[in-house]
């Protein structure tokens, strides 16, 4: 049995940046991962040439300013990566208006004040306090730790600096967000839009919502802006894939990790579902709170209490997500690549789904004349529980699904006149489904709620109740959202170098900075200017590929056909060079198997031209002898 340095469960977003840290500091690593690529809600599917996000798209984090973890990630892995900055951050309807959300927050105030003109002057005092709080607490705080491992000594320093705003700014620990507003606003009608800001942010009301929380959240996203990866969010899981095999560490897909080994009160390994033991000293988990202590670690090892404790954390409400592809005329020139339609302005209820067209800002997400998008929003139906004795093609499950297409399809035909008509294909997603594929209890695509009473100190720590066991995630004490599991990620990789005396990862003034900008719309020529005509040439070859789900390729080989293409389309030449080494190179006959595999590969049967499978392998073998 092979013993790693650190093993991580999971490879979402934050297990990924723990690992390319880790392996970036030479650690040797492993992730297990129960899907066949990298993401989990962060990805990309295909259909057709039609690209598809298939869950967390709307991204900050990535800019100069306000809390940007990822372009802190990205500058530590020196790993380039291209993103796009939207114009707006993203838009609202309510109540038959559009309300754009500006970067800049002056801008942005005026524009919320058309909507509640009587209310100008407050909105105006609430967002200046707002931001002046955010400069003087978040602004100047440049570490990319989580609560628990903050160093007590230096967060007593930068409480010395600003000594007011700081106990002001503790002093909404405890308080909700309704009360932190009514401090300011006297009206029913503007707590509902604010309502629906928390909603839409971390899936919780005013009421739920630490004040904490939100006076961060009201003010960062215009301080540092929003984005998207260019080319599709297929370069961001890869990206960090690509540094850990870059760097010798391992990717071990389509296995589930069963059991996490405990011996003497502390990890010690990881059983997989085909029987096989990992081994070592540090395992990094990122996945729920209820499945860690429900399912990967043996009753017998922590207390009933503590089981109760995890059982009774309220999720976040379980969600659909429809993706279709639509012809570009419904879609008008004035859309947000990100709005947010509010159906009910008095209570979250189905009606409210956030939509995401993000081809109006990249064009090499699907052919021209068309727009992809996907919609997301709440379902509070009884869905039946993911496991290997569900039938996913039961008859009512099926006929559940569709009525919840045909409900999210009427409420975009209600804001896109025309919509139902311009559909080119679509496809649903149920809670069931999305837990299926990301391990997310009932679809609950955000966790555990960042409410109050299940907030900060009261979710997982990066140190777990076991030694050598430690915990990243939405799970944690940063709860939702992108770069807040990106920082939990960054912290659990810092308590794991800690322990081997490696140096850490914290900012430092002047860093290079790795991520890039390209300009709006995106076409595959900005896309690719800075690669080779080598490089290119592979990365176009290889994105022909739909990286299926039952690849029909793999059928009669055992060459990782799909993981070859996946890797090479998002750049990591490394990657797919070492299961050519492996499989391709290694094995007598394998050239007979790939003339297979291209006959085989769905592509060839619908449209008869396969994807240059052979061709691929050979440009990428004499990449790497060039």
């Amino acid at each position: 049995m092979y013993k790693y340095d650190a093993l991580i469960i999971g490879a979402g977003l934050s297990g990924l940046a723990a690992a390319s840290l880790l392996a970036k500091r030479n650690l040797k690593v492993a992730v297990i991962d129960i899907n066949f690529k990298p993401g989990g809600s962060c990805g990309i599917f295909k259909r057709g040439a039609a690209i598809f996000d298939q869950g967390t798209a709307m991204l900050y984090g990535f800019g100069e300013k306000g809390f940007n973890p990822f372009r802190f990630l990205f500058n530590c892995l020196e790993e380039p990566i291209d993103v796009i900055k939207h114009d707006i951050l993203y838009s609202i309807r309510f109540k038959g208006r559009k309300i754009r959300f500006f970067a800049d927050i002056e801008k942005f105030v005026e524009e919320l004040s058309c909507l509640f003109p009587y209310q100008k002057n407050n909105l105006k005092r609430f967002y200046s306090d707002m931001h002046d709080l955010y400069l003087k607490v978040i602004a100047k705080n440049t570490a990319y730790e989580t609560p628990d491992q903050a160093n007590k000594f230096l967060s007593f320093k930068k409480l010395l600096k600003n000594p007011l705003a700081y106990i002001k700014f503790l002093g909404f620990m405890n308080k909700s967000t309704r009360y932190l507003l009514e401090k300011y606003f006297d009206d029913a009608e503007i707590l509902k839009f604010f309502n629906k800001l928390t909603s839409t942010y971390c899936y919780t009301t005013v009421e739920e919502t630490p004040a904490i929380l939100s006076a961060i959240m009201f003010i960062d996203n215009h301080a540092g802006g929003s984005y998207y990866t260019a080319g599709s969010t297929l370069f961001l899981p890869g990206k960090l894939e690509k540094v850990i095999e870059e760097n010798n560490g391992k990717m071990i897909y389509e296995k589930e990790a069963r059991k996490i080994l405990i011996e003497n009160g502390k990890a010690a390994g990881v059983l997989l579902d085909d029987g096989k033991i990992l081994l070592s000293d540090n395992i990094i988990y990122s996945g729920t709170v209820w499945n860690l202590y429900d399912k990967l670690i043996d009753k017998k090892h922590s207390s009933a209490k503590r089981r109760k404790w995890a059982e009774n954390m309220s999720p976040t409400y379980s969600s659909m997500v429809l993706f279709a592809q639509v012809d570009a005329s419904v879609i008008p020139p004035d859309t947000s690549p990100i709005e947010m339609i509010i159906g009910n302005p008095d209570s979250i209820d189905e009606s409210e789904i956030t939509v995401y067209i993000l081809s109006i800002d990249d064009k090499t997400l699907c052919p021209g004349g068309s727009h992809v998008l996907m919609a997301i929003g709440p379902s509070f139906k009884t869905w039946p529980k993911s496991d290997k004795e569900f039938k996913y093609r039961d008859a009512k499950y099926l006929e559940a699904k569709q009525a919840e297409a045909e409900r999210l399809i009427e409420v975009l035909e209600k804001n896109f006149p025309g919509f139902r008509k311009a559909l080119k294909y679509y496809e649903i997603s149920s809670p069931t489904t999305i837990e299926r594929y990301t391990m997310k209890n009932w679809g609950c695509v955000a966790g555990p709620k960042q409410s109050l009473g299940q907030h900060m100190f009261n979710r997982l720590h990066i140190n777990s109740d076991w030694k050598s066991l430690f915990c990243c995630g939405e799970s944690t004490t940063m709860g939702t959202g992108a770069p807040a599991v990106v920082v939990s990620g960054i912290s659990a990789a810092n308590a794991v170098l800690r322990k081997y005396g490696k140096e850490q990862f914290f900012y430092k003034k002047g860093m290079k900075n790795f991520v890039n900008l390209i300009d709006r719309p995106v076409s595959a020529e900005k896309l690719h200017a800075k690669n080779t005509s080598q490089k290119k040439e592979i990365i176009l070859l290889a994105s022909e590929c739909l990286f299926c789900e039952i690849p029909e390729c793999m059928k009669e080989c055992d060459i990782d056909i799909r993981g070859i293409m996946r890797r090479a389309a998002a750049g990591n030449f490394t990657g797919a060079l070492k299961i050519i080494n492996e499989s391709v190179n290694n094995e007598a006959g394998n050239n007979l198997k790939i003339k297979s595999c291209e006959n085989n590969c769905i592509k060839n049967k619908e449209y008869g031209k396969s994807v240059q499978i052979d061709k691929i392998i050979h440009k990428l073998s004499q990449l790497a002898l060039s």
